[in-house]
């Protein structure tokens, strides 16, 4: 995959970071790096949590141990409970107690995996006390502080659920936006209308791939003549018709630009033009003004993180040197 920015995107990436610095590191995230630090003195295994579904085969050239698991699926969840008692396997036979930390950066999931693994843990130890949650959201900054959970018995293992933390310098602009649209910082650090003219700068420049998955929904929609599969169609689609109206107009108005995305005019020009078709889309009234388009951001970065839009990575995986 290419690693160059085209004109048109870091010219929407320069505008959504604004004229100011932004502060990609507050100050209850430095408190709680400390935090880990101080406790991971202490600490037997480190579990990093990622969103990485393309980083299977760098992870394995790096001799990296992982484990992909959905938190949501329990065969999924005992799979890495396997794998983090084989990790401990030798200091489970010299401890008494263990413990395990759970680190990663804002919103990626690590309290949703906290949850899981403890629930599946209860019924293989003996536990009495009221079954203890890891607090979640869809928003960072939930988990505040260091929580304990009890996932192991003979000898005991706890899981440390931390907050979310980043590095404390992000110089680059780009990366920092992408972070921003996962949720891994609040929208007001960047400003919901920028961040989400810079959501339609990214869908821009992955033309081919968005404009497919548009259309096949699209065609399949279209292409049912027989009243009875229609009925059935429409039904099963009932849910799913708004998102792809969002994506419609998206890829209709990127499939009718006449214009260049890799110019920095030419993909403004495009991003207006979308904000308008999806401002009347959402039925946003004019009368609304500015405020109209703070809505039309907060629907369009909703439905993109909840999936709604589709699946994207926007990371770029590093090429490992032949060893």
């Amino acid at each position: 995959m290419a690693t160059t920015t085209s004109k048109g995107l870091m010219n929407l990436a320069l505008k959504a970071a604004g004229s100011s610095s932004i502060n990609w590191y507050p100050g209850h995230m430095a408190t709680a790096m400390r935090d880990i630090k101080e406790r991971v003195k202490v600490v037997d295994l480190i579990i990093e949590v990622r969103d990485a579904r393309r980083w299977s085969e760098y992870f394995e050239a790096c001799k990296q141990d992982h484990v992909f698991v959905n938190a949501h699926s329990k065969e999924s969840v005992k799979n890495m409970v396997r794998q983090v008692r084989t990790s401990l396997s030798e200091a489970i036979r010299k401890e008494q107690t263990l413990l395990t930390m759970v680190v990663g950066i804002p919103n990626v999931g690590k309290s949703v995996i906290t949850n899981s693994v403890h629930r599946i843990a209860r019924y293989n130890i003996s536990v009495q006390e009221k079954l203890k949650k890891a607090e979640v959201g869809p928003l960072p900054g939930v988990t505040q502080q260091i929580s304990a959970f009890k996932i192991g018995h003979t000898p005991s293992i706890y899981l440390l659920d931390t907050p979310g933390v980043l590095v404390p310098n992000i110089s680059n602009i780009e990366t920092g936006l992408k972070l921003a649209l996962t949720g891994a910082f609040k929208d007001s650090v960047v400003g919901q209308e920028r961040l989400a003219r810079y959501l339609l700068g990214l869908l821009n420049s992955r033309r081919s791939s968005f404009h497919v998955k548009w259309k096949a929904e699209a065609e399949a929609k279209a292409f049912i003549e027989d009243p009875v599969a229609q009925l059935k169609f429409k039904k099963r689609q009932h849910q799913s018709d708004f998102k792809t109206e969002v994506r419609g107009v998206i890829a209709s108005t990127l499939l009718d630009f006449v214009g260049n995305v890799e110019d920095e005019h030419d993909m403004e020009v495009l991003v207006d033009t979308q904000m308008k078709e999806l401002r009347k889309l959402f039925q946003i009234p004019e009368e609304a003004g500015d405020t109209g388009w703070t809505k039309v951001s907060s629907k369009l970065l909703n439905l993109y993180r909840i999936g709604k839009l589709g699946a994207y990575t926007w990371d770029i995986v590093p090429e490992v040197a032949a060893q």
